[in-house]
């Protein structure tokens, strides 16, 4: 991998460990407003799996629903270089999205990815598609209605990867909700893999 995108990963591990405990505190009180102050990163594993899925499906459009501080999305523009792409990722906070910014520029990746700040239900409704990969890692009480308007701008052999399907636990019932509607979806195959906090990756064809 690129030396400054290694770099830039180094930084993200670095805050990620110095947020560990605060996070394992504050999801003890199920503090939802101040867990959505930490990174909460996706994990170097799963994030080594969805930016493997995108260059070996040569994936260009590619859909990131939660940017967060931008963990994800810079294994996401990673690919995206490579397969000719670009991310469009979606974040409700202004301050996340300069964040992420910032870090994909110092990572040489900022050209590769198309930020769009606002409400992700609504973000999704007025984008086109089609979607050729597509990660979600938002609020997971939001998954199934994100799936409901991404479903109908899926392009044929699409890949969606859904975090946080084992863990935390306290997001369970919202995780195994969407699982149900997805594999409910006409022409959708969908597996869980027990990978990071678990991932299902479904494909449309």
């Amino acid at each position: 991998m690129d030396p400054k995108v290694e770099f830039v990963m180094r930084e993200y591990q670095a805050r990620a460990d110095r947020e560990a405990a605060i996070a394992a505190n504050l999801v003890s009180q199920n503090s939802r407003r101040d867990i959505d102050d930490l990174l909460l990163p996706i994990g170097p594993a799963t994030a080594a799996v969805v930016n493997t899925l995108i260059k070996e499906s040569a994936a260009r459009s590619i859909l990131e629903v939660g940017t967060s501080y931008g963990y994800s999305t810079i294994w996401l523009a990673e690919a995206a270089r490579a397969t000719g792409g670009i991310v469009t990722t979606l974040e409700l906070h202004p301050r996340k999205i300069d964040y992420a910014r910032a870090q994909l520029t110092k990572a040489g990746l900022a050209d590769f990815v198309d930020f769009r700040v606002g409400d992700a239900l609504a973000t999704l409704q007025s984008l086109p598609g089609p979607f050729e990969f597509v990660l979600l890692d938002l609020w997971k009480d939001l998954y199934v209605a994100s799936f409901d308007l991404i479903y109908p701008k899926l392009a044929d052999g699409a890949l969606i990867a859904a975090d946080n399907m084992l863990y935390p636990e306290r997001a369970r019932a919202a995780a195994n909700a969407y699982r149900e509607r997805v594999r409910k979806a006409a022409d959708m195959t969908s597996v869980l893999l027990p990978v990071g906090s678990g991932i299902e990756l479904s494909r449309y064809r």
